[in-house]
């Protein structure tokens, strides 16, 4: 007998479903409209097919000529500068070869970009970074537009990357399509260890020799970094939304697992063409409504990036599903976090693939009414797959069911006994508007916070002020004119060690922004993706210097402590912004920046109007 499902879960649903009729229904007519019978490149034209395989071997030639076996278009996010993706150098060989063995064929369909927020963090290139993700999603579009694929798999990992990957790839939801996951590496210098030098760096107690050593034992091989930011949360999410193989996120990379798991997803993709009388399971059969649901409670369950309010948004768009804040807060109210991973707590992704990983966590979640189990995934219909690990019994990749405890429960609780009662994602309202604050990491002791404002309009203003010692008091940093369209919504990850070391010194400290955090934020109570943004006449334009600012967590409140009368009568003259258009490329952004979407409706020129 099945467990029932969550009130709130149902509920919220439902109402998603209510609201997204219209464009789900435009969306699967397209996706109807674009599927072909038989192979995607039947009856094509006779010079379109010669440029198709014009430089493939004989054997692939006439296998694709024939248009009977499928045929698999790799999309690639390869690059060595992300040590992530560093490990996809060689897929594209290997995938090939094993469609080869497996009597279908397999092509490099294109390429996609791929920035790091780690080198970028605090410079101008991180204001390329948020439209980075519909860049990919574009070049996506572009690599799968020769329609000659019959399934498709996604190689990618990072921050905007997965995102990208998605956006582009529902846009093609007729083919059978598989995320292929590259794993996190090995385990370095410990996250807090990592967190105290750069706190001592910022307090001028150690030099940069001693922070980029200790940086270079935290980063120091291919794979992704081990914190639970943004990019490890990217794979969570796919395989909780069943488009990963079960229990693949987290295999590091070089390992045989890996390498089997890899083989084992394309062939998932050409088993769900539906060639072989297996059912033909496409893209768009995945992703709906209950999918995108799942994902949101994964995020919370975890602890995910708070990214993700974004992005989130933006990839269910693309699908024709239609989410926001509410419905985030909502299902917080009633999942409870069941994960406890750097910056949430002290172990990396590595340990909590030890102690039972996504399957333990599945598990915990569909056992206590938590996710919706009726949903298609790549391996079929059902969660039952994803309750279980992946492993080899010499050779041959099998999965096996998990250990019924947690291997360690300071990373990982049963629903039973979680780390908190609610997912730790707060939507803050006020007279400033909304936004979401992160809690999971915050200290009950430091959820309220009562301050005098400090305004700036460059995150480069507040370092300098707190270089100064102008910093030694109760604050809420108010940093604005970070939006989407004002220059391009960049993480404000170099805020956290300052703003950490003022709490630690016992100061009641805050952010407001209506930029982002980084996906690996923690401690300080930061409201952020505040909407509207300032360049939009939001009311944080408004703010001056000493206006007092309540930022409750717990009862959802953000307020700006000035009498509406005397808010309406304060003029808003926005500074000069035009360096925000120059440099490091940004000059061919102005039309992401002009389009761009308010945050909470994805933050995208692509997908972020309502339809």
């Amino acid at each position: 007998m099945s467990t029932p499902l969550n009130t709130t879960l149902a509920l919220v649903t439902q109402r998603i479903t209510e609201r997204s009729a219209g464009p789900r229904a435009d969306y699967l007519n397209t996706m109807a409209t674009n599927a072909k019978a038989g192979t995607q490149r039947a009856g094509m034209g006779c010079a379109n097919m010669a440029h198709t395989t014009a430089a493939l071997p004989t054997a692939d030639k006439l296998k694709i000529h024939a248009e009977r076996t499928p045929h698999v278009g790799i999309v690639s996010a390869y690059n060595d500068m992300l040590s992530a993706h560093q490990p996809y150098e060689h897929y594209p060989e290997l995938l090939r070869s094993h469609a080869r063995t497996l009597g279908a064929t397999a092509q490099m369909a294109g390429g996609v970009p791929a920035m790091c927020d780690g080198i970028t963090q605090g410079a101008a290139g991180m204001e390329l970074s948020l439209f980075s993700r519909d860049v990919i999603a574009l070049s996506t579009a572009v690599a799968l537009s020769h329609n000659v694929f019959d399934a498709a798999l996604m190689l990618g990992v990072c921050d905007k990357i997965v995102p990208g990957l998605f956006m582009g790839a529902v846009q093609f939801g007729h083919l059978s399509t598989v995320f292929v996951p590259a794993g996190p590496m090995t385990s370095g210098l410990s996250n807090d260890a990592k967190a105290k030098v750069r706190q001592q760096y910022a307090q001028g107690l150690v030099g940069r020799e001693a922070l980029l050593d200790s940086e270079a034992q935290a980063y120091h091989s291919p794979g992704t970094c081990t914190f639970y930011g943004t990019a490890n949360s990217n794979q969570m999410l796919m395989e909780i939304m069943g488009l990963h193989l079960p229990g693949s996120s987290f295999i590091n990379p070089g390992v045989a697992l890996r390498e089997a798991l890899s083989k084992a997803a394309l062939q998932r993709a050409l088993i769900n063409t539906g060639r072989g009388g297996q059912p033909h399971i496409r893209l768009a059969d995945i992703v709906n409504e209950k999918t995108v649901v799942n994902g949101i409670v994964g995020l919370l369950a975890t602890g995910g990036s708070t990214n993700h309010t974004i992005h989130l948004i933006a990839m269910a768009r693309a699908a024709g599903v239609l989410i926001d804040w509410d419905d985030f807060a909502e299902l917080s109210a009633v999942v409870p976090l069941l994960a406890r991973v750097y910056p949430n707590g002290s172990a990396d992704v590595n340990h909590f693939h030890a102690a039972g990983g996504m399957g333990f966590l599945m598990r915990e979640l569909l056992a206590n009414g938590l996710l919706h189990g009726d949903v298609n995934t790549v391996m079929g219909f059902g969660l039952s797959a994803y309750t279980q690990e992946p492993w080899l019994d010499g050779d041959t990749l099998a999965w096996r069911d998990l250990p019924a405890l947690s291997g360690d429960t300071t990373v990982l609780r049963p629903v039973t006994a979680p780390f908190s009662a609610d997912g730790g994602l707060r939507l803050l309202k006020g007279n400033l508007g909304r936004s979401v604050v992160k809690v999971s990491a915050v200290k009950p002791e430091h959820r309220v916070v009562r301050a005098q404002a400090v305004v700036v309009s460059d995150q480069q203003d507040l370092l300098a002020l707190f270089n100064a010692g102008q910093l030694e008091k109760d604050l809420i940093a108010v940093v604005r004119y970070q939006g989407p369209r004002a220059n391009g919504m960049p993480e404000l990850h170099k805020l956290t060690p300052p703003l950490a070391v003022l709490q630690d010194k016992g100061f009641k400290v805050a952010l407001v922004t209506d930029g982002r955090m980084s996906g690996a934020s923690g401690k300080v109570p930061a409201a952020i993706h505040l909407s509207p943004e300032a360049l939009a006449d939001g009311p944080i334009a408004k703010v001056q210097d000493g206006d007092w600012i309540t930022l409750d967590c717990e009862r959802g409140v953000l307020q700006l402590e000035v009498d509406a009368d005397t808010l309406a009568a304060r003029s808003v003259t926005h500074p000069d912004l035009r360096h925000n258009a120059h440099g490091t490329g940004r000059e061919l952004f102005g039309l992401f920046r002009a389009h761009a979407s308010t945050a909470e409706s994805g933050a995208s020129p692509l997908f972020g109007q309502p339809f």
